[in-house]
């Protein structure tokens, strides 16, 4: 007995005929396979077939994202600021990090500066 595949049903035919999922080469073909995600998540309830559907073209969104976009390094104080920003952390949550909020505070206004060690911890806590 061969276990494998099973045939797809006609939904999920037509969903691949209406926009065969092909790897991203770029960023017009990437703003393509976001909205056919979009269009599919907008519908008010989904299906197998349109869950394993966008399965494949987020892996092929993901496979694009990880090869092509770049991640700038940032370190000390940009790091601090972006984190917090970009996650909305409160200087309270950091203190195991820093232990004093003034240090924090002094940091951010580029008065000291930060450790390897306190920038380590700070990766880690972030993620």
């Amino acid at each position: 007995m061969t276990i494998g595949i099973k045939n797809p049903s006609n939904y999920y035919i037509e969903l691949i005929n209406s926009f065969p999922p092909r790897p991203i080469n770029n960023e017009a073909e990437l703003l393509a396979t976001q909205d056919k995600i979009n269009s599919i998540l907008d519908k008010q309830s989904l299906t197998q077939d349109d869950k394993d559907y966008l399965r494949v073209l987020g892996m092929l969104v993901y496979e694009y994202e990880n090869n092509n976009e770049i991640i700038p390094e940032i370190e000390g104080i940009e790091l601090l600021q972006a984190l917090s920003e970009e996650l909305g952390t409160k200087n309270q949550e950091l203190l195991n990090i820093f232990v004093k909020e003034s240090t924090i505070l002094d940091i951010l206004q580029n008065k000291q500066k930060m450790t390897i060690e306190q920038e380590r911890e700070l990766r880690k806590h972030f993620i």
